[in-house]
This record gives C-alpha cells, sequence and structure tokens, in this order.
C-alpha cells in the first residue's frame, strides 16, 4: 500500500465529481478536478527536476492553486515547506539556507529578491501570484493531468513547518506522511464531520491549523469547505446560512462577538465552532454561548505534534481547559527538573506521545534529542496540569513561567484572575527583571474603553485572591497585546518593551 498522503486522501473516492471546494466568485472544484489540477502541477514539478525528498517552499498567498501546489509536492514525493507571507527577505534568507529547497515558490513581484537567496543553495525559482497565476500555474495549463503518485512510506517525510521562533531561531518540524493522516483521519472522528458537513475555510493555509487540521480533515471526510482568502466577520455570518463548521483563532470569535449580526439565529444552521492556536478565554466562551446557545470546542496543538487534545463533540465543553487526550495520543504532566511523572491537579511539564508526534527537528539531532523522553513522550515546553476528569489544562509555556523571589508563578493564574474583573478585556502576564526577587510579576492588561479601571483597582480586587507572592508588582495598560499571525500573544516582546521597568537611577 501507498503511504503517500495524497493516495490516502484520494484512492478511494466513492465519488469524485463531489464539491471538494467554493470559492467567492461562485466556482465549485470538484475532487476530480483537485486530483487532475495536482496531476498537472506535479508533472510541472518533476520537469523541474524535484525529486522524492526535495524540499519545496512556498511564500504565496492563500489561495486554491496553493492548496493544490500543497497536493502536487504530497504526489511528487517532496517535503512541502509553507511560509508567512508576511516573512521578510532577511527572514527568508534564513528559512531557504536551512531547508535547502530545490524549488522555491513566490509571489511574482518577490521574484527577483528571492531569486538571490536562492541561488545560494541551487534552488530554481517559480512564481504564483494572489491571483492564480504565475510561471507554474502557466506552465501546468501544458501538462498532463495523469500523473502516477509517487510512493512513499509511511515515516517519509511530507512537509516541514518551522516553528513560530518566540525564544531563539526557528527551528524546521519534520512531519510524516503518517503523522498528518492519522491526525487528520483521529480528528474526522472525534468531530464527527461527515460528507454533508460544509467548512467555512477562514485560516491561512501556512500554518498546522489551516493547512493540516483544516484542509486535511475536509478532505479525508470527503466533504467541501468554502474558501475564503482572509477572515472578513460579515462574510463569516452570512455564510453560516449554509455551511456547518468553523475553524477558527481566539481572534475570530472575538470579532464576531463584535458584530450585531452574530445571534441565536445567524448560527442556527451551524453545527460546530472550533478554535485553538491560542488559548480561549473563559469571558469569551461565556459570552459566546449565550449569544449563540453553541458551545465552542477548544483543542490542543502545536506545529511539532498537530492535535493532542480536544473537549469532547459529546459532553462538557469546560473553558479554560482543552479536552481529554485524543484517542491513540497519550498525555502526561511531569516535574519539569527530574521527568517524574505527576498525578493529577499538579503543575508541571506537559509531555505527548503518539502518531501525531514529528520525527524531529531538521538537521538538529541534539535538540531532537533533548526534547524527547527515553520513552519516546516528546517534551513540548507547555506549562499545565491535567484535573480530576481528565481534561487537559495549559497555564503557559515553560518559557513563559514567572521565578519570583524563588518561588513559580504560572501566568496563567493570574491571567485568569485578572480576566475575570469587570471592564478587563485581556491579560497577560510576565516576568520582568527584578533586583529583589529576581523577576517581578507585572500584568499587562487591555481594558474596555468605558471602564473605569486602573492600577490599584487591580490590585486592590486581587487581594486575598492570590497569594502574596504572586500578585503583580505592576499593572500596565495597553490598547492591545502583540501577536502573532495565528494570534497567540507574544510575551518575548513584553518582556523586552518592559525589560528596564524595575530599574532604578
Amino acid at each position: 500500500m501507498n503511504a503517500n498522503l495524497f493516495s490516502r486522501l484520494f484512492d478511494d473516492l466513492d465519488d469524485a465529481a463531489r464539491t471538494a471546494i467554493e470559492t467567492l466568485d461562485g466556482r465549485r472544484i470538484t475532487y476530480d478536478d483537485l486530483i487532475a489540477f495536482s496531476g498537472r502541477l506535479a508533472n510541472v514539478l518533476v520537469a523541474r527536476g524535484i525529486k522524492p525528498g526535495d524540499r519545496v517552499a512556498v511564500q504565496v498567498e492563500k489561495t486554491v492553486p496553493n492548496l493544490v501546489l500543497y497536493l502536487a509536492a504530497l504526489r511528487a514525493g517532496a517535503v512541502y515547506l509553507p511560509l508567512n507571507p508576511a516573512y521578510t527577505l532577511n527572514e527568508l534568507g534564513y528559512f531557504i539556507t536551512d531547508a535547502e529547497p530545490a524549488l522555491v515558490v513566490c509571489d511574482p513581484y518577490k521574484a527577483e529578491g528571492i531569486k538571490t537567496i536562492a541561488a545560494k543553495v541551487g534552488a530554481r525559482v517559480e512564481t504564483l501570484g494572489a491571483d492564480g497565476k504565475g510561471s507554474l500555474t502557466e506552465a501546468a495549463t501544458a501538462a498532463k493531468p495523469e500523473f502516477i503518485t509517487v510512493v512513499r512510506a509511511s515515516d517519509d517525510l511530507a512537509a516541514i513547518l518551522y516553528t513560530s521562533g518566540t525564544t531563539g531561531r526557528s527551528k524546521g518540524a519534520m512531519l510524516t506522511h503518517d503523522n498528518l493522516a492519522s491526525n487528520a483521519c483521529s480528528l474526522v472522528d472525534c468531530w464527527r464531520f461527515t460528507d454533508k458537513d460544509v467548512l467555512i475555510h477562514a485560516l491561512p493555509i501556512y500554518h498546522t491549523h489551516g493547512l493540516f487540521v483544516a484542509s486535511n480533515v475536509t478532505l479525508f471526510a470527503r466533504t467541501s469547505m468554502i474558501f475564503l482568502p482572509k477572515f472578513d466577520p460579515d462574510l463569516v455570518i452570512r455564510l453560516m446560512a449554509r455551511a456547518t463548521v468553523l475553524m477558527g483563532v481566539p481572534t475570530f470569535y472575538i470579532r464576531l462577538l463584535q458584530n450585531p449580526a452574530l445571534t441565536k439565529d445567524s448560527t442556527r444552521h451551524m453545527r460546530l465552532f472550533i478554535s485553538g492556536s491560542a488559548p480561549l478565554l473563559a469571558e469569551t466562551h461565556r459570552e459566546w454561548s449565550a449569544r449563540t446557545g453553541h458551545a465552542v470546542l477548544e483543542r490542543y496543538g502545536m506545529t511539532e505534534t498537530g492535535m493532542n487534545t480536544s473537549n469532547p463533540y459529546e459532553g462538557d465543553r469546560v473553558p479554560g481547559a482543552v479536552g481529554h487526550a485524543l484517542p491513540g495520543v497519550s498525555v502526561r504532566v511531569t516535574d519539569p527538573e527530574t521527568g517524574k511523572e505527576l498525578p493529577h491537579e499538579a503543575i508541571g511539564m506537559i509531555e505527548v506521545k503518539g502518531p501525531n508526534v514529528f520525527k524531529g527537528y531538521w538537521r538538529m539531532p541534539e535538540k531532537t534529542r533533548a526534547e524527547f523522553r527515553n520513552d519516546g513522550f516528546f517534551i513540548t515546553g507547555d506549562i499545565g496540569k491535567i484535573d480530576d476528569k481528565d481534561y487537559v489544562h495549559i497555564l503557559g509555556r515553560g518559557t513563559d513561567l514567572v521565578i519570583s523571589g524563588g518561588l513559580n508563578v504560572y501566568p496563567k493564574e493570574v491571567e485568569s484572575e485578572i480576566d475575570a474583573l469587570p471592564g478587563v478585556v485581556e491579560t497577560a502576564v510576565i516576568g520582568v527583571p527584578h533586583t529583589d526577587f529576581g523577576e517581578g510579576v507585572t500584568a499587562v492588561v487591555v481594558r474596555d474603553k468605558s471602564a473605569d479601571l486602573d492600577e490599584a483597582k487591580v490590585l486592590g480586587a486581587l487581594e486575598g485572591r492570590l497569594a502574596k507572592f504572586k500578585m503583580p508588582k505592576r499593572v500596565i495598560f495597553v490598547d492591545e497585546l502583540p501577536r502573532n499571525a495565528m494570534g497567540k500573544v507574544q510575551k518575548n516582546i513584553l518582556r523586552d518593551t518592559y525589560a528596564s521597568l524595575y530599574k532604578t537611577g
């Protein structure tokens, strides 16, 4: 059997005439169309010298040809390497020289700059624009649609995704065909996807969430997606009348709640709302349920592992928790120093093991060894706990842990208390260098514009709710928190911004 992810997705189609993708201009692209288009692009890749195992780096805007290029790279046995379109040439220099792709696909207007970088590793450059046109699709029009999918083993690489790099240089996570297939199939089952579903696809496709979760799950379920170039709250609400599922990041749900058109009536056709990539505030959970009658299903995943846990489809979706381990995935909490497994409710390092866990970091064998236990568990770097009902709770990154006066302060504990205060929109708690305490617990707060809230009132409200060593030394108000492209708060930027806060003289 061919373990190539493309073969697993398309070899056993019962109805290839079924719509796979619907675009805003009314085009309907069938599964048969995807097979033919990916065959043409795969033939182009091979004609450009791509061999099994070669990396194909792609920095283009979200379009249907971009998604089909991912499928074509799989078909040709190549390793797909998506890159954020926002990366500068300087940033691309690192990714391209590190991954050494055989081909770089970029927007036509970036081609000249990228050719200079690509030449350093002997890579070819092809173009694909936001309008779907470029040298790649032009060549595909003359190529044959027939292509024999290259045989790949389960453990062969399908993709490399670079981590967001909030600490140090980004690392290339090597994901196999089995990593991606096993995870997507598990999610189809857990989230009850059927061929009757319609997904509103408003996520970017250079990231695990939009590419491997949203797209792969849709295709494995033999269902369809409405493919949006970007998130537009008004449009998403209108589309809910004929869709059944939305996958989003917390920012999606916050912005949708700001729209008066979001009501129980406008969401009545929807079956499921899924959130991930960053924590969803408990207040957002509650407000969403009150406005729509739906409970958001939050899950937990990483670039290195795909999805690890999910709140249940049937059962309590607990605000602030990311649910239970997915079938076939093991999750445990350990002492960060000793690696000893901790009991329920104890806070420690979250570790995971399963067919979803990546093969290692690209050309970083020592880093890979350091991140895996001898029994195969991957050390996620996330701090959390497992409660008595086996729900996993993420309390922050290990790098975000604040050590004040020699005592551990988990930011999520403090953030949850501040977020519960009237007038608070959201909070980020960080550790800032402090002469007396090593690190001073510092709260950076976004407040509602109409809120009568200041530092003294926040600190007063926390008195008696937090141990004194957990109390913020300062509360700073900002208009918004810095976030990366997937909506994760960038605490490293906050730490840099306020590094001198407690310095005197």
